[in-house]
């Protein structure tokens, strides 16, 4: 977009601020502006999942968390402008000049976002028959996918030229169904130690932790943005995305990423079956199943190559993955003996 169509489509919804911009630059899903009252970022959000994120900020503010951009009212008193069906809304620019490597970036993110936790957390009423049913209904679910596996690969083993999507899946088949299976077993663990749970802790979740949106200020201080799709959920709602995004790319051991995890929980202690449920819905091989599904549900070919290259990308996933969660279950498992050493020998 040019600087000139730039300005042309925000003139409108800056003039209901009181705004007059002198130039304005396209950056990222951004506008940066210049104006007579200063420098800010114009944002856009989805019209149809309404003005809840901007009450979650207004919360967070009233609780004591400070570490988010404010978003600017217009002098009626609107958090957000509707124009031409979209939806604007407007934010001081935060320059993002924090020079420190990418490692310590993230620890301060997840530091941040423990905080968030832990500042908006709030128990919420839960009963037998909802944990029992949310178990009984994942399960079953994956138990399902499971003998999925199973009936693709005696399919495969029966035919004498497999297509090369059919041999590769075949190469990776006992690291998915173990993969499953672990995920089974770590489910199995939450509900028994859930099972008999009263109450469920949530948390404002910011929906969309990333990178990109925890900026520095040049004092290097981190406030998150883009707080869109923000609710009331489960710690590991924030969490697993994230891992997720992490773990795209070659097969490599990221031990990094499980001391990102160490410092949340460092600074907002996840309890035994919230770390149990972390690591069955990590463990859990979604994006293989979900080209698997999309392999064998179309109706019509698939080009070999893209298919193939997909499915790798998403075994590299699964790799990835699978060392955070058995690096994650092995630090569980010395904390627990640690735990009963230390009791015994009181």
């Amino acid at each position: 977009m040019s600087e000139t169509d730039a300005l042309t489509t925000v003139k409108p919804i800056l003039s209901q601020y009181g705004m007059r911009p002198h130039y304005v630059e396209k950056i990222g899903s951004a506008y940066k502006i210049y104006s007579n009252l200063g420098t800010f970022a114009l944002k856009e959000a989805s019209p149809y999942k309404g003005m809840n994120f901007v009450r979650n900020i207004h919360l967070l503010f009233q609780k004591g968390y400070n570490r988010i951009v404010p978003i600017y009212p217009t002098p009626d008193g609107r958090y957000a402008v509707l124009y031409q069906n979209r939806l604007f809304y407007l934010m001081p620019w935060v320059a993002n000049e924090h020079t420190e490597d990418r490692s310590s970036k993230q620890k301060q993110l997840f530091r941040e976002l423990a905080r968030l936790h832990t500042l908006s957390l709030k128990e919420v009423e839960l009963t037998e028959e909802d944990t029992a049913n949310h178990y009984e209904e994942t399960k079953a679910a994956w138990e399902k996918e499971s003998l999925m596996l199973d009936e693709i690969i005696e399919a495969c083993e029966q035919k004498w030229y497999m297509s090369p999507f059919e041999l590769m899946f075949c190469t990776y088949y006992h690291n998915v169904k173990q993969a499953l299976q672990f995920a089974i077993r770590k489910l199995d663990d939450w509900y028994e130690k859930a099972k008999d749970s009263k109450k469920m802790r949530m948390v404002i979740v910011h929906g969309k932790v990333a990178p990109d949106h925890f900026l520095f200020d040049e004092r290097g201080y981190g406030y998150f943005i883009n707080f869109e799709e923000s609710r009331y959920a489960a710690p590991h709602h924030d969490l697993l995305p994230y891992v997720a995004r992490e773990c795209e790319g070659q097969p490599k051991q990221n031990e990094d990423i499980v001391e990102w995890i160490y410092t949340y929980t460092n600074h907002f202690a996840l309890r035994d079956p919230e770390i149990d449920l972390l690591i069955s819905y990590l463990a859990y091989p979604l994006p293989i199943i979900q080209v698997l599904e999309k392999y064998y549900k179309s109706t019509s070919k698939f080009n070999q190559y893209k298919a193939v290259r997909e499915l790798q990308q998403k075994f590299w996933i699964l790799k990835n993955t699978e060392y955070i969660v058995m690096r994650m279950d092995e630090i569980e498992k010395q904390k627990k003996q640690a735990k009963e050493g230390a009791q015994t020998e009181g």
